[in-house]
């Protein structure tokens, strides 16, 4: 997974079983969830949601850059 000080994966255990969420950086003391979900069995299963959707997220990212 490639790493971004922006950007960072979370995986949380809820009632239903495991959440992941993308959460971006929005200040020194706030953090905002980019993109979320939920319901996974375990915890493996949501942590390789994260990380295929980090990839994702940051492709996208570098690639808006570039068009600005």
């Amino acid at each position: 997974m490639p790493k971004s000080r922006k950007y960072d994966i979370r995986v949380t255990q809820t009632e239903a079983g495991w959440s992941g969420e993308i959460v971006r950086r929005a200040s020194a003391k706030k953090s905002v969830v980019s993109k979320a979900q939920d319901g996974f069995a375990t915890e493996a299963e949501a942590r390789a949601w994260a990380d295929s959707e980090m990839v994702t997220f940051l492709a996208l990212n570098e690639r808006n850059k570039r068009k600005r």
